[in-house]
Order: structure tokens, then C-alpha cells, then sequence
């Protein structure tokens, strides 16, 4: 009886330890554009006549091969860095869910099982965005499409409203060791011109509205806005409108903690034009996630430099820079000066590492 109540007692701490384990896990939580991730079909109603085996580009099945090759590379290559997959992956500038379907069943990241999470969008372009996530650690429950409007107090008064179309802002809820989270994924509207940033500020806009009508639903829930803002973390749609702050001891509950503001100002880039760095690919998380008032999951610091501590990383190995020419040192990208070199984006991924 009393080695029976011995063994049993034995197991109850096994199983409670292996719980607190689980409990205590990281969970990384990241974004990607993937430059232009297309298909060689052509569709009708995408404007993907470039990504044709006829086309400019000359985009043959050997291309995209390789194109999915080198996404899946990097993808597999964060995870080896950080002993663990992806919980969430956010991704940019793909045509459809059949590149992502490619895209998670290339041989370097299909042990991890991803799921998808992916809605048409209306953009011009014909590029969406998407969600990955890990279903042993993430529990989907739902999901939105929240498309672009211009229902604002903004001035738009230099953008004819009635032909701009763009991508919708992703929305994907469910649950992480037990807790609620939203996770936004946008691709704000680019700078061609030098224009757009009341384009750009309205899409915060309307992520952060949502975001707090989901804060109201579901309180304690953990947010984080991610994506391709095209804007850096110190620009007006990102510090205004989403509410950014850059020093994690001033969050409100309702404000963002913005982690690469900065990193941005210790010189950290996820990509690079005429010479000067940017970072454009960003996660925000709200306050409960920066600071968990009521317990549970919460940001990490993640990157040391010079005895200083940041909660963001920019992910880069050598092979995914340009080594030599005109753009040594820039993301290796897929073509430069309109010939295919077979890199990677010109853009580095971002991530967030959230944990107790």
C-alpha cells in the first residue's frame, strides 16, 4: 500500500512537472515577405502577366522550384537558430493559397505541420497575405478578412478613392497554452511615388480599431500587429495611429509596444534602399502581451547588443545577403536590374519570442 501510494505520488510530480514545462514554453511569432512568391498559371483576375513562363520575368517551373526552395531554407533555417518552429508566421506578397500549400510541403519545413490561414484580397497587384501556424501550439478558432476602407477622419484628398484597391488586414484568433490571442497581418500600402503614407496611417487605423473592439470582447486577450508596414516603426501610421510607444515601461492599456523602434536606432535594417536601412517588417503587441497584468504569456527580450537588451530580431545569415556588386550588403533578392540571381527577398525577416 504504501509503495503504491509512493509511485503514484511519483507520478502526480512527473505530470506535474511536465506541465509546468509545457506551460513555460516559448513560442516564437514572426513575419516574412516572400517577395513575390507566384505560381507559373496564369490567372485572369491577378495582374500576374510578369510571373508567366512567357512573361517578363520568364518565371518557369525551375524558377519557382527554387523560389520555394529558398523560402522554405530560411523558414527551416529560424527554426534550427531557435531550437523551434514558428508558432505564427506571418507572410506577405504571395498570389494564392496554392503557393503557400507548396510553400509548407517543401521537404526542409513539412515536418512542422503548418496550417494555413489565407483570404483573397482585391489588391491591384494580385498579392495576398497569409498566417502559418503550428496546430500543437496554436488552437485557431477564427479568422477575418478586414478590407480596406477610407470611413476615416484622414485627408485623402490626393488618392482617387474609387480605384485604389490593396490587400485586406488579416485577423486570425485562438488560443496559446490556454490564453486568447488575435494576431493582425498586414501589408500596408507601398511608397512607390514617395506617396501613400495616409494610405499606410488609415490601414493602422483600422487594425487598431479592431483591435480594441477585440480587446472589448475577449478582455486580457494578447495582441500582435505584424506585417509589412512599408513605413518604419518611428513613422506616423506606426507611432500615431497604431499607437506604438518605444519603451516598454510606458505601454498604457491603450497603446502598442513597439520592440524595433529602438532597434531601428542602434542601426538594425530589414531591408535597404539607396543605402539608407529601414525596418518596415514589424511586430507590436498590445499591453497585455507586453506586460500580462493578469499572468500567463508575455513579450521576451530576445537580442543582446552592447550589454543592451531588445525584444525584436532581424533575422540574416550571409547567404541571404548580397555578397558582391552593386548592392553588396542588401537582401539577396530574387532578380536585380531585371535578371534572375536566385536569392531569397529583399526583405529580412522579423520575429518576437513570447514566453513566462
Amino acid at each position: 500500500m504504501k509503495r503504491s501510494f509512493i509511485v503514484a505520488a511519483l507520478l502526480l510530480l512527473m505530470s506535474l512537472s511536465a506541465s509546468a514545462q509545457k506551460t513555460q514554453q516559448n513560442y516564437v511569432i514572426g513575419f516574412y515577405n516572400l517577395e513575390n512568391l507566384f505560381d507559373t498559371y496564369d490567372d485572369p483576375v491577378k495582374n500576374d502577366s510578369e510571373f508567366l513562363p512567357e512573361g517578363k520575368n520568364k518565371w518557369t517551373q525551375a524558377k519557382y522550384e527554387k523560389k520555394l526552395h529558398n523560402m522554405a531554407k530560411v523558414i527551416r533555417s529560424m527554426a534550427d537558430n531557435n531550437k523551434r518552429w514558428h508558432t505564427i508566421l506571418g507572410i506577405s506578397e504571395i498570389e494564392n493559397r496554392l503557393v503557400i500549400e507548396d510553400l509548407v510541403s517543401q521537404p526542409e519545413i513539412a515536418d512542422a505541420n503548418y496550417q494555413i490561414v489565407h483570404y483573397d484580397s482585391p489588391d491591384r497587384r494580385g498579392v495576398d497575405v497569409a498566417l502559418l501556424y503550428k496546430p500543437d501550439q496554436f488552437t485557431y478558432l477564427d479568422s477575418e478578412s478586414i478590407p480596406f476602407d477610407f470611413n476615416s477622419d484622414i485627408d485623402f484628398s490626393d488618392t482617387d478613392t474609387s480605384y485604389f484597391k490593396t490587400r485586406d488586414i488579416l485577423m486570425v484568433h485562438g488560443l496559446i497554452a490556454g490564453e486568447h490571442f488575435a494576431f493582425y497581418v498586414a501589408h500596408l500600402p507601398s511608397r512607390v511615388g514617395g506617396k501613400g503614407g495616409n494610405l499606410r496611417s488609415r490601414g493602422a487605423e483600422i487594425i487598431y480599431n479592431h483591435s480594441r473592439g477585440m480587446e472589448a470582447k475577449y478582455p486580457g486577450i494578447k495582441i500582435v500587429a505584424m506585417g509589412d508596414m512599408n513605413d518604419n516603426p518611428t513613422d506616423d501610421s506606426m507611432a500615431k495611429y497604431l499607437h506604438g510607444q518605444e519603451r516598454l515601461e510606458n505601454v498604457t492599456p491603450t497603446e502598442f509596444f513597439s520592440p524595433y523602434i529602438s532597434m531601428l536606432k542602434a542601426g538594425y535594417g530589414s531591408l535597404c534602399y539607396q543605402g539608407v536601412w529601414s525596418i518596415y517588417d514589424l511586430e507590436l503587441v498590445n499591453y497585455n502581451l507586453a506586460h500580462a497584468p493578469d499572468g500567463g504569456l508575455k513579450i521576451q527580450p530576445v537580442t543582446k547588443n552592447h550589454g543592451k537588451e531588445y525584444y525584436g530580431v532581424v533575422f540574416k545569415r550571409p547567404w541571404m545577403t548580397t555578397q558582391k556588386g552593386q548592392y553588396k550588403g542588401y537582401p539577396f533578392r530574387t532578380f536585380s536590374n531585371g535578371a534572375f540571381v536566385g536569392g531569397y527577398s529583399d526583405h529580412y525577416p522579423t520575429y518576437i519570442v513570447i514566453g513566462k
